[in-house]
C-alpha cells in the first residue's frame, strides 16, 4: 500500500510539473482609473522567454490575449513585444470589486497565449487594481435624527448612523467631527474589529427639556485620501421626556445559517429583548438599522413585535453568501439597544456548470477555419468550466466526445485548452461540432454542453494521381497531322482551386506532340517517320492549381507501326573490292552490307547478282560474295557485275549496287637496306653535336608496289638512354639530348625496316655504329670495338661486365693486374698451340671481282666446326680462337678488301638467305655492294649467332635479314686493325691509326636518362679483318697487355675502360 501510494503522488508530481511546463502565472499592480495607453509591464520581459535559436518557429513570436466572450478588455497586450497597456475603458475598481472592501483582494485576470505551437504557453495574468481617492463619503441621509432623554447622564454615548465611502484604505472614512457644534454634546469615534469606524455621540451637559427641546448641528466625515474628500449631514438632536431604561438584547451576536432554497417566510432566527420599565416604555419595537443594505433588506423581514426574521425573497448564496443584518430594539424612548445577525446562506446543488469558451484562433461567423495541415498541439481555444455552487456541488469536470482528432488539456484549475490531437485530412472530415461536456459532483450532478463548431479548411497536399503509372500506345507512320491519340485523366483529391488539374508536357517531350492543358487531350502534332524514331517515351505533368501547385507525372510510350515506306539501301552506290591473285575458290572476295529503314517483313532483304553469275556467287541474306574462278591478275584484273536488293514487303521494293573486283599482287619482297651498306661501317658524332641534328641516316628499298612498299623505320634497340631516334619516314638519326662525358664511345643501334604489305609485313634489321668523340684519333681502337659489337648478342649491352666496380679499392686492382697477366700468358700460349697446329682455312677472293666484300665464314669451316665440337669447352672460353688473314693486293691503297674466315666456338643454325636484285636498285648504290644475312640461335647460356654472306648474284630474291633481340648495346672501339703508334691523347686512343667514317652530322645535346639500366645477355659477331695477317695475330697478341695497362691507368683515374 505504501508503495502504491508513493507512485500515486509520483504521477501526481510529475503531471503537475507538466501542466507548469505549459502554464504560468504573473501578477501586476495598476492603479484604477487611468488613462488609455499607460504601460503597465513587458510580457515577453517578465516572463524570461528566451528563444532557443535551435528551435525553428513556424510563425514569429506572438502575445494573444483571451478574452471571455463579451467581454470589455480593460487592458491591451502587443503581439509582437508582448507590452501591456491600458485601454480607453478605464478601470473602475468600485465596479469591478463591488462589495469588495479589501484592498488586497480585487483583482482583474485575463489569460494570454503564448503562439506558435512550438512554444505555446498559456499565462493567467492578474492585476492588483489600486484604489484611489475617486469617490467621497457620504451619510445615507441628509439629516440626521436622534432623540435623547433630558434625564441623560453626562458621558453617555449614542450611536449616530454612520457613512458610506466605496474607497477603501487611506481612502475610506477616516475622521468624523460636528461642525457648528454646541456645548452640550460631543463626538466620538469607535473603531471596529472590521476596521470600520462608527460616529458616537457624547452628553457633555446636563439636558432640560423644558429650556431647550431640541439641538441642530452639522457632523462632517472625511476620508484620507490625497486631496481628502468630505461631506456633511444634518444632525438634529430632539429632547425627549423621561424613559429611564432602554431595551436589552438577550443575545447581541447571532449567527445562523439557511440554505439558499429555503421559501419565502422560512424563519431565520427569531430576537429576544427586554425592558426594566413599565407600561407604554416596555413595549419594545424591532427594526432594522439603516446600516443594512437594501438588498439585505429585500431579502429578509423582521417582525417589529416579536423579532422574528424570516427569509422575505429567495436566497442565492452565489449572488450573496453572507448577510449581515443589524436590528435595533426601541421602546419608544430616545435610545435603541443593537443587535447583530449573521445569515450564512448554506450551498445547494442549484447551479448548473458554466462553459466559458475563449478563442485562441479568430472565428469567422461563430466558426473556426483550422487548416488541416495545422501541426499536432495546435491551440484552439481556452475553456473555462465554473460553477457557483461550492464544495463537491462546485467540482467541475470536463471532457469531449471520443474519437475525434480533439483534446482537452488542463492547465489551471477548471480550465483547458482546446487542443488537436491528431493529423487533421480535409478530405476525410471537413467540418467537426464538438461537443465539451462539464458535469458537477453534486448529488445528483449537474451538467452542461457547449459547441465549438471547426470548419477544416482545405489545403493543397495532395497531389494529381493518375490511374495507371504509364501509357503504352501505337500509331502507323505517316499519319494525319494533329490526330489524337488519347485523353489523359487525372485525379485531385482536394477541392476547389487545388483540385483543378493542368495537364501539361514535360521537357523531354517531342515538340511533335501536343496535349490540351484543359481536358488533358494527346495528340500528334505532325507525320511522324518511324525510319526516324520507332519509339517515343516522354513524360506528361499534371499540375493542380493550389497556391503551392503539386504535381504528378505519367510515362507516354508510344511505337510507331512500320510501312514499307523505304527501299533497301546499299551502303555504298559502287563497291570495289581487291583480291589477292592467290585467293582460294572457297575464299571471301567481300561483303555487300544492305540496309533497310524499314522493320519486320518488310526489312527482310534478298541479295542476287544480276550478271556474272558464272564467276561470283552471293549469299541471299549475308552478302558475302565468294568466286567461282580462280585469279590470274595477268590474264584479267577486275570484275564488274550487278547486285540486286529486294525487301519482302507487300508490294517489294528493289535497289541495284555495282560491284568492281580488283585482283591485286602478293606482297612476297622484303624490304632491303641500302644505307648502310655493312654493319662494320661507323659514323662520328662529335661531342659538340646539339641535341636535334641528324647524325646519320638509313635507307632500304621495297621491289613490291604500292603498300607493300611503303616503308617505316624504327629504333629497336642500342638506345638504351634515349639518346638517339629515328624519324620513321625519311631514315634520319637524330641527336635527342646532350652529350655528356659518359656517353662517348661507340653505340650501336639496332633498326627495324618493316614494309605496309598486307596481309603480313616483312621487315629487315641493320646495325648502325655511331662513335661519339672529337676525333677519330685511334681507328684501330675503334676497329675493335666494331668486332666486340658483333660479338655481343643484340639482347646485350656492348661492354656489360667489363667495367670493374670501384667499391673494391686498390685490392681489386691488383687482383685484376695479376688476373690480366695469367689471362694473357694463357691467351699467347694457346693462340700459339693452336696456329702451330691448324692448317689455314681461308680463301682468297679473287682479285677485282668486288672492290668491298664483306667477310663471311667458309662453307667447308663446318665440317671442322663439327669436330669442334667434340672437345669440351665452357661456354665461357675466350670469343676468339684463331683468325687466318690473308692479304689481297688491292689497287686502290685507301680501301682495303679482305676475304677470309673466322671460327667461333659457338653451334650455328643456317637459315635460307635470300639475295638482293641489283636490277632494280638506284644506280647510286655499287652493284658489287655485299648484303648481309644472319643466323641466331641461343644453344648455350651465352647466345651467339653465324653470319655467312654468299657472293651476290642477278637473281629476283634478294637477301634477308633476320631479326634479332631488341636490347640495347653500347661498345667503344676503332674502325680497323692496323699498325698504329700510341701518340693520342684521346682517352679511346689505343694507337695511332686512320678511322673511316661514315655519315657525319653534327646534333643538339640532351641530359641522359636511364643511366642505370644494363644488358642481361650477350652476343657475338664476326670481327673485322686486317690488311697483313702478321699485323692481326701481333693485334690479337697486344690485346690482353693494352688490357692489363689500360685497367691500372684507368683505376689511378676512378675509370675502368675495356677494350
Amino acid at each position: 500500500m505504501d508503495l502504491a501510494r508513493q507512485a500515486h503522488v509520483l504521477v501526481v508530481l510529475l503531471t503537475c510539473l507538466v501542466l507548469l511546463s505549459s502554464a504560468q502565472e504573473k501578477d501586476y499592480t495598476v492603479r484604477e482609473e487611468q488613462p488609455e495607453n499607460v504601460r503597465i509591464g513587458n510580457l515577453r520581459r517578465d516572463l524570461d522567454l528566451n528563444l532557443d535559436p535551435d528551435v525553428k518557429l513556424s510563425s514569429p513570436l506572438q502575445f494573444k490575449p483571451v478574452y471571455k466572450t463579451g467581454d470589455v478588455p480593460l487592458v491591451r497586450v502587443e503581439a509582437s513585444t508582448g507590452e501591456i497597456f491600458t485601454t480607453a475603458h478605464r478601470i473602475d475598481r468600485e465596479k469591478l470589486c463591488s462589495g469588495v472592501f479589501n484592498e488586497k483582494r480585487c483583482f482583474y485576470e485575463i489569460e494570454v497565449a503564448v503562439l506558435p505551437d512550438e512554444i505555446f504557453r498559456l499565462v493567467k495574468i492578474r492585476f492588483l487594481i489600486e484604489d484611489i481617492n475617486d469617490n467621497a463619503p457620504l451619510f445615507q441621509s441628509t439629516v440626521i435624527n436622534i432623540s435623547i432623554p433630558e434625564n441623560t447622564a453626562i458621558n453617555t454615548r449614542y450611536p449616530v448612523p454612520s457613512a458610506f465611502d466605496p474607497d477603501v484604505g487611506i481612502n475610506g472614512i477616516q475622521h468624523y467631527e460636528l461642525v457648528k457644534s454646541v456645548s452640550e454634546f460631543g463626538l466620538d469615534i469607535i473603531e471596529t474589529p472590521e476596521g470600520d469606524k462608527w460616529p458616537q455621540l457624547i452628553v457633555q451637559q446636563s439636558l432640560d427639556r423644558e429650556q431647550k427641546d431640541t439641538f441642530v448641528m452639522k457632523i462632517k466625515v472625511e476620508d484620507g485620501g490625497t486631496p481628502p474628500k468630505s461631506s456633511t449631514a444634518i444632525l438634529q438632536v430632539t429632547i425627549s421626556d423621561v424613559n429611564d431604561n432602554r431595551p436589552v438584547f438577550k443575545d447581541s451576536e447571532v449567527e445562523v445559517n439557511v440554505p439558499e432554497n429555503a421559501p419565502t417566510g422560512t424563519s431565520v432566527t427569531q430576537l429576544h429583548a427586554t425592558d426594566a420599565d413599565l407600561g407604554s416604555n416596555a413595549q419594545i419595537h424591532f427594526s432594522f438599522s439603516n446600516q443594512v443594505s437594501l438588498s439585505t433588506k429585500r431579502h429578509f423581514s423582521i417582525d417589529s413585535t416579536t423579532g422574528l426574521i424570516t427569509v422575505k425573497q429567495t436566497l442565492d448564496r452565489e449572488a450573496a453568501p453572507v448577510h449581515k443584518l443589524i436590528v435595533l430594539a426601541s421602546d419608544g424612548g430616545s435610545t435603541s439597544s443593537r443587535a447583530t445577525v449573521i445569515v450564512n446562506v448554506t450551498d445547494i446543488n442549484d447551479n448548473v456548470p458554466s462553459i466559458d469558451t475563449r478563442y485562441i484562433i479568430n472565428l469567422v461567423n461563430g466558426t473556426v477555419l483550422l487548416s488541416e495541415n495545422a501541426p499536432l498541439k495546435t491551440k484552439i481555444a481556452l475553456i473555462t468550466v465554473t460553477d457557483k455552487d461550492s464544495d463537491l456541488n462546485g467540482k467541475v469536470t470536463c471532457y469531449t466526445d471520443h474519437d475525434i482528432p480533439f483534446r482537452l488539456k488542463p492547465v489551471f484549475n477548471d480550465q483547458f485548452l482546446l487542443e488537436t490531437a491528431a493529423p487533421l485530412d480535409y478530405e476525410t472530415t471537413r467540418e467537426y461540432a464538438i461537443k465539451i461536456v462539464a458535469s458537477d459532483s453534486g448529488k445528483p450532478p449537474l451538467n452542461t454542453s457547449a459547441m465549438v463548431l471547426i470548419k477544416i479548411k482545405d489545403e493543397n497536399d495532395n497531389a494529381p494521381i493518375f490511374p495507371q503509372p504509364d501509357i503504352q500506345l501505337s500509331i502507323p507512320e505517316n499519319n494525319e497531322p494533329s490526330s489524337e491519340l488519347i485523353k489523359i485523366i487525372a485525379t485531385d483529391a482536394d477541392s476547389g482551386h487545388n483540385a483543378e488539374i493542368l495537364y501539361s508536357l514535360a521537357p523531354d517531350a517531342p515538340d511533335c506532340f501536343n496535349i490540351d492543358k484543359r481536358s488533358g487531350v494527346l495528340s500528334v502534332a505532325k507525320r511522324l517517320d518511324r525510319e526516324r524514331q520507332e519509339k517515343y517515351s516522354f513524360t506528361v505533368l499534371a499540375r493542380d492549381n493550389g497556391s503551392t501547385s503539386l504535381q504528378s507525372n505519367i510515362t507516354v510510350k508510344l511505337i510507331v507501326q512500320d510501312l514499307n515506306d523505304n527501299s533497301p539501301a546499299f551502303t555504298h552506290p559502287e563497291y570495289n573490292f581487291y583480291v589477292p591473285e592467290n585467293l582460294p575458290l572457297s575464299g571471301t572476295v567481300g561483303l555487300i552490307t544492305v540496309t533497310d529503314s524499314d522493320a519486320g517483313d518488310n526489312a527482310v532483304i534478298t541479295l542476287s547478282i544480276l550478271n556474272g553469275k558464272d564467276n561470283f556467287v552471293i549469299d541471299p541474306q549475308t552478302g558475302v560474295i565468294k568466286p567461282n574462278i580462280t585469279f590470274d591478275r595477268e590474264q584479267q584484273s577486275s570484275y564488274t557485275f550487278m547486285v540486286k536488293a529486294t525487301d519482302g514487303g507487300q508490294p517489294p521494293s528493289t535497289s541495284y549496287a555495282k560491284v568492281t573486283i580488283n585482283v591485286v599482287d602478293v606482297n612476297d619482297n622484303r624490304p632491303v637496306f641500302v644505307i648502310p651498306s655493312s654493319n662494320y661501317s661507323y659514323d662520328l658524332v662529335q661531342s659538340t653535336t646539339s641535341p636535334g641534328a641528324v647524325v646519320t641516316r638509313v635507307f632500304a628499298i621495297d621491289n613490291d608496289t604500292g603498300m607493300n612498299a611503303e616503308l617505316q623505320y624504327s629504333i629497336i634497340g642500342g638506345s638504351q638512354r634515349g639518346l638517339f631516334a629515328i624519324d620513321k619516314t625519311t631514315g634520319n638519326i637524330t641527336l635527342q639530348e646532350k652529350i655528356v662525358s659518359s656517353d662517348q664511345g661507340l653505340h650501336r643501334l639496332v633498326v627495324k625496316v618493316k614494309d605496309l604489305g598486307q596481309p603480313e609485313s616483312l621487315h629487315a634489321i641493320a646495325l648502325i655504329h655511331l662513335f661519339v668523340n672529337e676525333t677519330v684519333s685511334n681507328a684501330t681502337f675503334i676497329q675493335e670495338q666494331l668486332r666486340k659489337s658483333m660479338e655481343t648478342p643484340l639482347d646485350r649491352n656492348v661492354g656489360d661486365n667489363d667495367v670493374t666496380p670501384q667499391a673494391n679499392g686498390y685490392v681489386i686492382v691488383v687482383i685484376a693486374i695479376i688476373a690480366g697477366t695469367m689471362t694473357v700468358i694463357l691467351v699467347i700460349f694457346v693462340t700459339a698451340l693452336v696456329r702451330c697446329r691448324q692448317t689455314p682455312r681461308h680463301k682468297v677472293v679473287q682479285k677485282g671481282k668486288q672492290s668491298g666484300e664483306w667477310v663471311s665464314p667458309n662453307q667447308e669451316n663446318r665440317q671442322i666446326k663439327k669436330k669442334k665440337k667434340k672437345k669440351k669447352r665452357s661456354p665461357k672460353s675466350l670469343l676468339l680462337n684463331f683468325v687466318t688473314i690473308e692479304e689481297s693486293k688491292p689497287d686502290d691503297p685507301t680501301h682495303e678488301h679482305i676475304n677470309g674466315t673466322l671460327d667461333l666456338p659457338v653451334e650455328l643454325e643456317e637459315q635460307t638467305m635470300g639475295k638482293y636484285n641489283w636490277a632494280t636498285t638506284p644506280t647510286t648504290f655499287k652493284p658489287d655492294s655485299p648484303d648481309l644475312a644472319k643466323h641466331y640461335k641461343s644453344a648455350s647460356p651465352q647466345p651467339t649467332f653465324q653470319i655467312k654472306p654468299e657472293t651476290p648474284v642477278a637473281p629476283k630474291k634478294h637477301h634477308v635479314i633476320q631479326e634479332l633481340p631488341l636490347d640495347n648495346t653500347f661498345v667503344v672501339g676503332c674502325d680497323s686493325l692496323s699498325k698504329c703508334s700510341s701518340t693520342s691523347s684521346d682517352p679511346y686512343s689505343v694507337s695511332e691509326c686512320s678511322c673511316q667514317g661514315g655519315f657525319k652530322t653534327p646534333g643538339q645535346i640532351h641530359t641522359r636518362q636511364n643511366q642505370g639500366q644494363t644488358p642481361e645477355k650477350s652476343f657475338s659477331s664476326v670481327p673485322p679483318t686486317c690488311s697483313h695477317k702478321h699485323t692481326c695475330r701481333l693485334s690479337l697478341i697486344a690485346v690482353p697487355l693494352t688490357l692489363c695497362v689500360a685497367v691500372v691507368l684507368d683505376q689511378s683515374s676512378n675509370q675502368y675502360t675495356s677494350a
